[in-house]
């Protein structure tokens, strides 16, 4: 596996800023976007979650997810936003061209989401014991989760191409005595704060070369392409490439999500669906909770049968016992979550598995959607009651959302939620959610309890500590996957990750 999510440039800085419960939301750099557009007071003026006040009412319009609330819907200027902070990576977002065998010219031009995406993979790649562990290459793919979302790349290039013409032709009208060579003088000092022209890597905004670049570079002929099922991508490219190698049409399969767009036109989206947090806090399964918070990021994992992976000794972090993909089908809008489409990706992961989730000991720990939205939140938690069992004398089963330490990554998150389980798994250790200092009510009647601080994570002789990771998506897009510990003769990482008051947080599986 490998991973750059806000706070953590790689693997082993994620696994310790989780168990530790660092919180890597911050700002936004002024390099994303201009502050002008930020205007706090528009929160209360959107009708945004909880009006800016914590522990307010419920959303007032469609929220993120497929949440939708109720209420008054005034209108909301797309230019002004409520919230700045969020989960970022630039300072871990580095990139050797030359290493790549990429001209550093075309650099400039590429989507820097190809970029990182490409680096991570080759990470993933080297933490499972390089490219000779993939075997053959025709039999090797790549499935990437990727948003279809306006990014930094192209949102130049439209300013280059569009804005610079209509900002000419504003001026020509509001300024006629402007001359043809005054114009062109404006339109060119614009143009050249956008960088240099450089057409001849135009091919970097070509959206599937986030996976081509990896086929390119590791010269895999097996399947290679993007896809964009909102916040579950990642999580259904795990699916998509676990059904090739169950299949038997591929034997090693890379996957997971990369999410990388911060444009301002991005977060107004959000803005305008009064989906961001107007108290700049994302609390999943508290309460109070008004909100996501935007991040971003890049997360891989390296894939083959277990029989193969054993039979060649490759170390292993953990094992993919089953998954599950529905979709909402109609509803009361594209936006409104269906409970009832939850419950059958889930369902159906765990029958994949062969498993009974309410049996006694099935289950450990939930890294939940977790959105900290109050009709989004509600609707799991309900969705897991529902699959699992309500509240009984048996000990707990943990959940969180990584969503509480880097925000939500979109079409990354997945990916993000599921390495937290298989670190999870790998360590023994049940790690901690942040802010549900005051727990949904809805908790009360499920078998479920956040988990405040990193423990070890305990099972009786016999027992297969499991986890399982929701990611649902706009539209009404959901996945499920049930993670089971590495088998104990596995050749497990030796790299320990010490833990402050936790016991046996580095034994491999």
């Amino acid at each position: 596996m490998a991973s750059v999510f806000p706070g953590a440039g790689d693997l082993a800085t994620y696994w310790s800023n989780i168990v530790s419960g660092v919180d890597a939301v911050r700002d936004v750099s002024p390099r994303r976007w201009d502050q002008e557009f930020f205007h706090p007071d528009s929160a209360a003026d959107s009708g945004a979650p909880g009006g800016g006040a914590p522990g307010g009412g419920a959303p007032g319009v469609d929220g993120p997810d497929g949440e939708l609330g109720s209420g008054a819907k005034p209108v909301v200027a797309a230019d002004r936003i409520y919230c700045r902070r969020g989960g970022f990576v630039e300072e871990f977002a580095t990139f050797d061209p030359i290493e790549f065998g990429i001209m550093p010219l075309a650099v400039d031009w590429a989507e820097p989401d190809q970029l990182l995406a490409l680096r991570v993979a080759a990470e993933a790649v080297a933490d499972a014991g390089g490219a000779d562990t993939l075997g053959d290459r025709g039999r090797t793919g790549v499935v990437l989760g990727r948003g279809s979302y306006l990014a930094a790349g192209l949102a130049r290039l439209d300013q280059r191409v569009k804005v610079s013409t209509q900002l000419v032709t504003t001026l020509r009208e509001l300024v006629p005595t402007l001359t043809t060579d005054q114009l062109a003088a404006v339109r060119a000092a614009f143009v050249e704060t956008l960088g240099p022209d450089r057409p001849e890597a135009a091919i970097g905004l070509v959206p599937n070369l986030a996976a081509s670049r990896i086929a390119n570079w590791l010269d895999l002929r097996g399947p290679a392409y993007t896809l964009d099922a909102a916040c579950a991508s990642s999580l259904i490219a795990v699916d998509t490439a676990v059904r090739e190698l169950a299949g038997g049409r591929a034997d090693a399969m890379i996957a997971g999500g990369v999410h990388l767009v911060q444009e301002v036109t991005f977060w107004s989206v959000f803005s305008l669906l009064r989906a961001l947090s107007p108290t700049s806090r994302i609390r999943p399964f508290d309460r109070r909770a008004d909100g996501i918070l935007i991040g971003e990021g890049v997360g891989m994992v390296v894939l083959k049968r277990l029989a193969d992976a054993e039979r060649a000794g490759d170390r292993i972090y953990a094992v993919i016992r089953g998954c599950g993909v529905s979709s909402d089908g109609r509803s009361s809008t594209l936006l409104a979550p269906s409970q009832q489409g939850q419950i059958l990706a889930v369902e159906r992961a765990w029958a994949d598995a062969g498993l009974d989730p309410t049996a006694p000991g099935a289950l450990g720990l939930v890294e939940a959607h977790g959105t900290a939205t109050p009709v989004g939140d509600a609707a799991e938690l309900a969705t897991l009651g529902r699959v699992f069992g309500r509240a009984t004398g048996a000990p707990p089963i943990g959940i969180g959302s990584v969503k509480s330490m880097i925000g939500h990554a979109m079409p990354a998150a997945g990916a993000a939620g599921l390495i937290k389980a298989i670190l999870a798994l790998h360590h023994r250790t049940l790690p901690p959610t942040l802010h549900c200092e005051q727990p949904h009510p809805a908790l009360a009647s499920t078998r479920f309890e956040p988990i405040r601080e990193a423990a070890t994570w305990e099972a009786p002789d016999g027992v297969q500590r499991r986890a399982g990771v929701n990611a649902f998506g706009f539209g009404g897009i959901n996945a499920h996957v049930v993670v089971e510990e590495a088998p104990a003769s596995s050749n497990a990482p030796s790299i320990a990750f010490p833990v402050s008051g936790v016991t046996g947080g580095s034994t491999g599986g």
